[in-house]
């Protein structure tokens, strides 16, 4: 099983568990089926991981571990609002601008 239809396999398990339309034998069923698919899940994320790794080690052996950055900082286009702007009022107040 691939990983990415053991997570949708998880992902509509959750749905009917949440949905509290089943049976408890029903939901006992699925929830542990559910487990299941978590296991695989986690253990294929694992297995990524040790590949990445070994992706990632130098010369001498060692990881060389980059830190990932996914911060809009990044994004020179978007520029923040300046501290004295009415924008930053509203956050400021606790307000959220949406």
């Amino acid at each position: 099983m691939s990983f990415e239809k053991a997570l949708a396999e998880l992902e509509t398990i959750v749905g009917k568990l949440e949905a509290g339309e089943l049976s408890l034998d029903e939901s006992l069923e699925i929830f542990e089926k559910g487990v299941e698919m978590a296991r695989f899940l986690r253990t294929e994320l694992e297995k990524a991981e040790k590949k990445v790794e070994i992706l990632l080690k130098d010369a001498e052996g060692k990881i060389q571990p980059k830190p990932l950055d996914l911060s809009e900082d990044k994004n020179p286009e978007k520029e923040k609002p300046e501290k004295d702007s009415p924008e930053n009022d509203d956050l400021d107040n606790g307000n959220l601008p949406f």
